[in-house]
């Protein structure tokens, strides 16, 4: 990837994801909704979900996510500096679930703040965690995106409930060393669509999750080539030359949209959405940390990452497999 020789650059030393054990199907959805696994799978792709139990915190999702990352990596919790957490469910609003995952992990004093950007939070997370590391303010950062969605999801309304699913995904970012060795994280290219930002939301604290399904699914499969394409520029790679895809798991109908218009030829397109469901801004970390634990992309592959949704925020980014 192009990096000015003046900046340093940063790679992704290790990921981690979580998911909670108790896997809920459609089948399981269709007895007390009108509808049934053929009708679920047709319309959005998703053949199971993973729900976190009641006493299940977005923190306990993180902290578990964010340990196979510290693992991974082959660092120790008292190198890290700063850790950030995108999340959009978070249980409180203070203290932030960033301090307490660092807590739990044994991070002693970092940098720590949340960021809630909907699904493509952890493009953002990453991106300010790279930079901080670049710029010298922070060694090593864990970047984590941690979502509970099923706390806000009216699970009698099968237009929401069906697509939703709890987890986590994690990872270390830390300096690029040594001669030789190509940056790991390419620049962002980010933004917000603020006119159309009510077509997800949810209200107040007392709401459940509503959206316009139908709006986000033309916006998400007509706008964001554009920024595709920058990302791929921004980071010198060809799109024939990426070996993975990980676009937000919003629903199989919209990724596989996406992917008939892209002409990445060698690229595996991440599809976690069909066991995940929907796990909002976790739903990108949690793709990546798997393609690249199953052993999909070889170490140093450029895989694109591509977040998108509440807000109508966005983010893509190229990133070199750990």
């Amino acid at each position: 990837m192009n990096v000015s020789p003046t900046v340093p650059a940063t790679r992704l030393l290790g990921l981690g994801h979580h998911q909670p054990a108790r896997v809920v199907t459609n089948h399981e959805l269709a007895q007390r909704l009108d509808s049934s696994d053929e009708w679920i799978r047709t319309r959005v792709g998703i053949v199971s979900r993973s729900i976190a139990e009641p006493d299940e915190s977005v923190v306990d999702l993180a902290v578990a996510a964010a340990g196979k990352a510290l693992a991974h990596s082959g660092r120790q919790p008292a190198e890290i500096d700063l850790v950030v957490v995108a999340t959009t469910t978070a249980e409180s609003s203070m203290p932030n679930t960033a301090g307490r995952v660092a807590h739990r992990l044994g991070v002693r004093a970092p940098g720590a703040f949340d960021v809630n950007a909907g699904c493509a939070g952890f493009g953002y997370a990453l991106a300010l965690a790279s930079d901080a590391v670049r710029g010298g303010s922070s060694r090593y950062a864990l970047v984590v995106g941690a979502e509970k969605m099923s706390a806000w999801v009216d699970w009698t309304d099968r237009s929401t409930c069906i697509l939703f699913g709890d987890g986590a995904g994690a990872a270390v970012v830390g300096p690029v060393t040594g001669t030789g060795r190509p940056a790991g994280i390419g620049p962002v290219v980010w933004g917000s669509v603020g006119e159309l930002a009510d077509r997800i939301r949810i209200p107040d604290r007392h709401s459940y999750l509503t959206q316009d399904g139908n709006r986000v699914f033309w916006w998400a499969t007509n706008e964001l080539f554009g920024v595709i394409e920058q990302a791929c520029q921004r980071a010198g790679v060809r799109t024939d030359e990426l070996l993975g895809f990980v676009p937000h798991q919003a629903n199989l109908r919209i990724i596989e949209a996406i992917a008939r218009r892209l002409d990445f030829p060698r690229a595996t397109v991440a599809t976690d959405v069909v066991h995940a469901g929907n796990t909002g801004g976790a739903s990108v970390p949690l793709a990546l940390s798997r393609m690249v634990h199953a052993g999909t992309v070889p170490s140093g592959a450029p895989i694109l990452l591509l977040g998108f949704g509440a807000g109508l925020c966005y983010a893509a980014q190229v990133v070199a497999a750990p």
